[in-house]
């Protein structure tokens, strides 16, 4: 009996894709045993305990029924860093890597003190990624959800960037003094339409869905952040959001009516326009 709960056996016995077998039984390894990933391969004839047996099929269950494995098991790599992340936020995507990219090329171009500012920070994500690439920006972050900023604080503390990043409740621009200005805004806010089919397929269904849509047409909240720019942006400023693969003309369209400049869109990894971003050129 002990032979079929082997490492091998169970994996092999999986009806789960082989790269999430392998994915979610390293976490049980690591919880358990604290064992590498490379016990997988190393330890294959391995025999688990009845608790690592018992936490492995759940853990299969779960998955089985459409749960998302960040969630199950409590992490996300993104840009360089690890995230900690639970059902109360959303899932860093590797296309928000793009608004990283963008932030730390814009980055590299300014003088130092640069001031960044991360519009409904969830897991902390974009800030955390910016303030690590980039030790002398400081950076600060809101949202408004106190439970997405209690994941965001745990992030900054494992990170040791909890002195460099600035957490700050409230909805967009509300949780900020008037008079503060930024060289940079980065924001990845929900942009789905209410009536978008995938917010009921897939790992969406586990996601908050305020982090997804703004239960209307998926551009309001674009709307609000791209209104509020010029009053938040340094001379020369650059803002730059995340939106739909269909949504670009709309907001390049924000982007002109709120009087920005020099506006670009930019492709993600699928070829899809998934970032568009303005200069606040107008003297302030």
């Amino acid at each position: 009996m002990s032979h079929n709960l082997s490492l091998r056996s169970l994996l092999s016995g999986s009806t789960l894709p082989p790269s999430e077998a392998r994915l979610l039984m390293s976490h049980v390894l690591e919880k358990q045993y604290q064992l590498p990933r490379s016990a997988l391969l190393s330890r294959d004839e391995m025999v688990l305990s009845p608790e690592a047996i018992s936490q492995w099929q759940e853990l299969q269950s779960k998955r089985l029924a459409g749960e998302p494995i960040a969630y199950l098991i409590g992490k996300r790599g993104f840009h360089d860093i690890e995230l900690y992340v639970a059902p109360g936020v959303l899932i860093p995507r590797p296309e928000t890597e793009l608004l990283v990219e963008i932030g730390l090329q814009e980055i590299a171009r300014l003088h130092e003190p640069v001031k960044v500012l991360d519009l409904g920070t969830g897991s902390g994500a974009i800030a955390l990624a910016i303030a690590n690439a980039a030790p002398h920006v400081l950076v600060s972050a809101t949202d408004q959800s106190s439970e997405a900023l209690d994941i965001a604080k745990t992030n900054a503390q494992l990170l040791n960037l909890e002195i460099r990043v600035k957490l700050l409740q409230g909805s967009w621009y509300e949780a900020l003094s008037d008079d503060l200005r930024f060289d940079i805004i980065l924001s990845n806010p929900p942009y789905i339409s209410a009536l978008d089919p995938h917010l009921s397929k897939g790992d969406l269904r586990f996601e908050p869905q305020s982090a997804l849509t703004d239960h209307a047409s998926g551009l309001t909240c674009l709307e609000a952040i791209i209104d509020g720019a010029k009053d938040h942006l340094s001379p020369n400023g650059l803002i730059a959001v995340e939106h739909g693969f269909d949504q670009s003309d709309e907001v390049v369209n924000l982007l002109k009516t709120a009087g920005l400049s020099d506006i670009q869109t930019y492709l993600d990894l699928a070829g899809h326009r998934r970032v568009a971003s303005g200069r606040n050129s107008g003297a302030q």
